[in-house]
């Protein structure tokens, strides 16, 4: 097999493992929180083992890109959790589709934090999303479920819309894996006095810690290493339009092992978003 497609195959195996994640919020009947919490010490575990063998120096060049790094941590934490949270309070598409927007708001960020003007046609796009939220909007009542698990689902695309403009800021010239093993050691130091609160740890049994190994190692630690490892070869555009896939996979998903299936107005306003989502993601390939 030719290296490239070797790096099409890790890339798609990647976006495919990021997709199906959001099940295990329906999987494990305990605490967003908690879910993680022992997604990200499990995934560092393997995430430290990785570095080990490679025998790769973590130590960063400079005061502020640790600092840089604790703060996306911390955003990380509000990310996963508030995702987790959106498919417990609502379904998966709800949540992976919410979640999508995030490019809309890296688009708002990145000229806010590099001086530059807001394009009328990012304002054109924050529009067309916007409608695409609202149609999958069931009622303005956060007596309903599904409307908290949608404001659940923007906070998490716009704290990984942060995490996202932090990196390529301060860190992007780090590897990818010591940029995750910093963020995921800070989550996991954050959310440890989780531990303390819950009054009934019955749910730590054998069934629930062997579903957050596997979405720790398997679709966290395995999914980044093999996303970073098919950028080798792979353009940067190429990537992005993969990467969109990971709301069709969830989606997918959910619909066979959950039976969670979409409603029509959640379909329309899914193809507003996704589509809307990967044009910006286009249009800013094209500007790198």
């Amino acid at each position: 097999m030719k290296e490239e497609s070797k790096n099409l195959l890790e890339l798609h195996t990647a976006v495919l493992l990021f997709g199906l994640s959001g099940l295990f919020g329906k999987l494990l009947v305990i605490p967003a929180v908690l879910i993680t919490l022992g997604r990200v010490i499990f995934a560092n575990l393997a995430m430290c083992l990785f570095l080990k063998i490679r025998h790769v120096n973590v130590r960063l060049r400079a005061k502020k890109d640790y600092a840089a790094l604790l703060l996306a941590g911390l955003l990380l934490a509000i990310h996963w959790t508030t995702f987790f949270m959106s498919v417990q309070f609502s379904t998966v598409a709800i949540a992976v589709l919410t979640y999508s927007t995030y490019p809309i708001f890296v688009t708002f960020l990145e000229p806010v934090m590099s001086k530059e003007k807001i394009t009328l046609s990012n304002i054109i796009a924050a529009f067309v999303i916007f409608v695409g939220v609202l149609l999958i909007v069931p009622e303005f009542d956060f007596y309903n479920h599904a409307t908290i698990g949608i404001v659940c689902g923007l906070a998490a695309s716009m704290s990984y819309a942060l995490i996202s403009v932090l990196n390529r800021k301060y860190v992007s010239n780090y590897p990818g894996p010591v940029v995750t093993f910093y963020e995921q050691s800070t989550v996991a130091v954050l959310l440890l006095p989780a531990l303390l609160f819950p009054k009934d740890l019955s749910f730590f049994n054998t069934a629930n810690i062997a579903l957050l190994f596997l979405l720790g190692t398997v679709f966290t630690a395995l999914a980044h290493s093999l996303f970073t490892c098919g950028l080798k070869t792979i353009r940067a555009q190429t990537a992005g339009i993969i990467a969109s896939l990971e709301s069709v996979y969830g989606v997918i998903a959910a619909a066979v092992f959950l039976g969670e299936i979409p409603t029509t107005k959640e379909i329309i306003g899914g193809v507003i978003i996704l589509g809307t989502a990967l044009w910006i993601t286009l249009q800013a390939k094209k500007t790198v």
